[in-house]
């Protein structure tokens, strides 16, 4: 049985690349959002067709891009989500509020200096770990039982 895990968040880093690398003799699948920031923003005006506004201009591509992230999260088993270091994540939190809406079990993935603002977010989850590295021993622990080490 394939455990189906979403990657959702921060987008500047490799921690996508960290937990499949990591996670090649687990069997796991792995999904996520568009992670070409270009083609995410755009991804509405390119298809829909333009905007004379930002504001719209972004507003049809979140709105093509909530499509692949509400399937993504609806279909997952495990949702991970992600808060970067430099960059707020809005859509993040939406994600994470989203799958624990869902009942979908949460991994946060945050560093120790957001525990504060991310507080709500961290009491929905079911694990919060810093690093991918945790992420993956999770991952393992669920699919195997076995303990890091």
């Amino acid at each position: 049985m394939t455990l189906k895990v979403y990657l959702s968040g921060e987008i500047h880093t490799d921690w996508r690349e960290q937990i499949v690398e990591g996670s090649t003799d687990l069997d796991v699948s792995f999904s996520s959002p568009v992670t070409d920031h270009g083609a995410s923003d755009d991804c509405g005006v390119a298809i829909l067709g333009e905007e004379p506004s930002k504001y719209w201009h972004d507003h049809k591509g979140a709105m093509v891009n909530a499509i692949r992230t509400r399937h993504g999260i609806e279909n997952a088993d495990v949702v991970v989500v992600r808060f970067g270091e430099q960059y707020k994540q809005w859509n993040a939190a939406f994600d994470a509020g989203y799958a624990s809406a869902l009942g979908k079990p949460l991994i946060v993935l945050s560093r120790p200096e957001h525990q504060h603002p991310l507080k709500e977010v961290h009491a929905a989850a079911l694990a919060v770990a810093e690093e991918p590295a945790q992420v993956v021993q999770v991952l393992r622990y669920v699919l195997t039982g076995a303990l890091p080490g």
